[in-house]
């Protein structure tokens, strides 16, 4: 959820009518996401999912990882922008809702350059030899300091990684936080802020997102 949708409606929808327009199949996606899962908020959204598909068209990247799938809606914004012969691998853990992304993959316009895994991302990412241009996560944030140590070796100069949810509903403000997650996002922060190898910047967008290109 952003913060605007919770703090002032009428500025999101305004960010929202001034935002390029959502195509058909996310907005049905949107749609069945919240009549039929428990936690629809994990959805990235209409305006998170419009700047996915504009960095993803800047960068017409050739190989795209997604960690945390949830319903697809993020990985469909993000296959906007692959190259040609681009493909993006989305992995994810929850056998029960595979069948929501499966189906809206199946009936994209980017359906052969998608390959949803079932796959614990730490197990992936330690056996791929690849590099990739993009990486979005969006998963559990126990391990998102864990994800960046391993992905940063699967970049190169120039490739961009995105970490949502950063900002906790403003958690990270707490000095001495008990949640777990909210002390490992505070962690990666830190890590990203003080890596030589990385520019960032954290963009206040729904609940937070760091982005980082590799120098």
């Amino acid at each position: 959820m952003s913060f605007f949708e919770e703090v002032a409606p009428e500025m999101d929808r305004y960010l929202e009518n001034h935002a390029s327009a959502e195509p058909e199949i996310l907005r049905k996606l949107r749609r069945e996401t919240f009549q039929k899962t428990t936690q629809p908020h994990m959805i990235s959204g209409y305006q998170q999912g419009r700047l996915l598909t504009i960095i993803s068209k800047m960068l017409q990247p050739k190989n795209v990882l997604e960690i945390g799938t949830f319903t697809g809606y993020a990985a469909l914004c993000l296959a906007e922008g692959l190259s040609g012969d681009g493909k993006l691998t989305t992995l994810d853990v929850n056998e029960d809702l595979a069948y929501l992304p499966k189906k809206y993959f199946a009936e994209s316009e980017y359906s052969r350059q998608i390959h949803f895994k079932l796959q614990d991302a730490k197990e992936f990412l330690k056996e791929t030899d690849e590099v990739f241009d993009l990486v979005f996560i969006d998963a559990d944030k126990e391990n998102y300091v864990e994800y960046f140590k391993l992905i940063k070796p699967k970049t190169k100069s120039g490739s961009i990684v995105m970490f949502d949810n950063v900002l906790w509903y403003g958690k990270v403000l707490e000095d001495s936080p008990k949640q777990k997650a909210t002390q490992i996002i505070k962690e990666l922060n830190d890590l990203v802020a003080k890596d030589a190898d990385f520019e960032n910047l954290i963009l206040p967008l729904r609940d937070g997102v760091n982005l980082l290109r590799r120098k």
